[in-house]
């Protein structure tokens, strides 16, 4: 391919067809001596190697994933939670069920990617998944039960909603779910180490962003449309202010401390 007769502007162009250049594009683009081309060329090779960074970090995962599983293909759950650590709002799980082949390129932990990112691949896992579900334990359940029992009971839900029945169910942390007749595995780390619990994690992560959204929308005061109900200094002082909606957690220290406070 010759491109020494195409502005700087077509080629960028014609680079961004198609989901990047191809290897001949590259290839002549490796040859043009034009600085400008040059660092275009530099960014594409970046994407690539990035992209094959990612390759071969999904390939790795989905082998641990398959480590666990024993020597049958079972259908697989992975379950993973969000909102443990919340001063406001529910703690969401979900599980998801992945098929052999899986096409979603820069799965990982939620907590490592953009909002952005976590939306786009909410999207996909859906689409992509053989089944997923979510599963919800209210402020009121958190109350009575306490956080780490209310976690597992979102994750128990979430489970029982499935479309269909795993032969295992991996979980990430320290526990397995209690109540669930399932076999299963609790692994720590386990939203990095396995697509099906990093798929959880995502639509979880997003389920629970977008009910404190409508949580803004009830209790504006507080800001939940930015800081989903985490601890953080904007939160705290409109705490203070206002003191506790019904959303937040009584019980937790911080919420408890200024409820006192305030009252």
């Amino acid at each position: 391919m010759v491109i020494n007769s195409l502005t700087v502007a077509q080629i960028k162009e014609l680079a961004g067809r198609n989901d990047g250049p191809d290897g001949e594009l590259l290839q002549a683009m490796a040859l043009d001596k034009r600085s400008a081309v040059q660092a275009l060329y530099k960014h594409y090779i970046a994407i690539e190697r990035q992209k094959d960074a990612n390759f071969r970090r999904l390939e790795k995962m989905k082998a641990y994933e398959r480590s666990l599983q024993g020597p049958c293909d079972n259908l697989v759950a992975g379950v993973d939670e969000a909102g443990r650590g919340p001063l406001a709002g529910p703690v969401v799980a979900a599980a998801v069920i992945l098929p052999e082949v899986i096409l979603l390129e820069y799965l990982d932990d939620s907590k490592k990617l953009t909002s952005a990112k976590r939306t786009s691949l909410d999207v996909k896992i859906k689409k992509t998944a053989l089944a997923w579900a979510v599963g919800i334990a209210t402020v009121s359940e958190i109350e009575l039960y306490n956080i780490h029992q209310a976690t597992m009971l979102a994750m128990l839900r979430a489970v029982n909603n499935l479309d269909m029945q795993p032969k295992l169910v991996l979980i990430d942390g320290k526990f397995i779910i209690a109540g669930s007749k399932l076999a299963q595995k609790a692994v720590v780390g386990g939203d990095g180490l396995c697509p099906s619990i990093a798929a959880a994690s995502v639509v979880a992560k997003v389920t629970r962003d977008r009910l404190m959204r409508i949580c803004h929308l009830l209790y504006p005061e507080y800001g939940f449309d930015v800081h989903k109900g985490y601890g953080t200094t904007a939160h705290m002082t409109a705490l203070s202010v206002f003191g506790p909606c019904p959303i937040h957690r009584r019980d937790f220290a911080p919420v408890k401390q200024l409820a006192k406070d305030v009252y």
